[in-house]
């Protein structure tokens, strides 16, 4: 005899299908989590910076102010979010990224 599925498991499922579906069809980007590790955001944006150009970041490019580490590294971040699509899996940076959805751009630092 086939075992039958729960129903509030089945709606679950289908509510976390229907809410990465609804995600994926926003706008989104990746910021680093405030409480991350000055270490971990380091890494973040020298690898996001390896693999992405993240020329807005030089010193009197549009996005080098305000010149500090949690800035830097969450522009780096989003560069390369959306560099591979924007899936969720390309903001999980170690578990210091965070998926936004309030556009964190600012002045002449366009986040894209």
């Amino acid at each position: 005899m086939a075992k039958a599925t729960h129903p509030s498991l089945f709606l679950i499922y289908f509510i976390s299908v229907l809410g990465s579906l609804t995600l994926a069809n926003e706008k989104t980007w990746c910021v680093a989590k405030p409480s991350s590790e000055q270490g971990t955001l380091l890494a973040n944006l020298n690898y996001a910076c390896s693999q992405v150009d993240c020329r807005v970041l030089q010193k009197s490019c549009s996005c080098f102010v305000p010149d500090n580490l949690i800035n830097h590294a969450s522009v780096a971040m989003n560069l390369y979010y959306h560099s591979k699509g924007r899936n969720h899996w390309n903001c999980y940076f170690g578990n210091s990224g965070l998926v936004v959805l309030t556009d964190p751009s600012y002045g002449s630092c366009i986040y894209g």
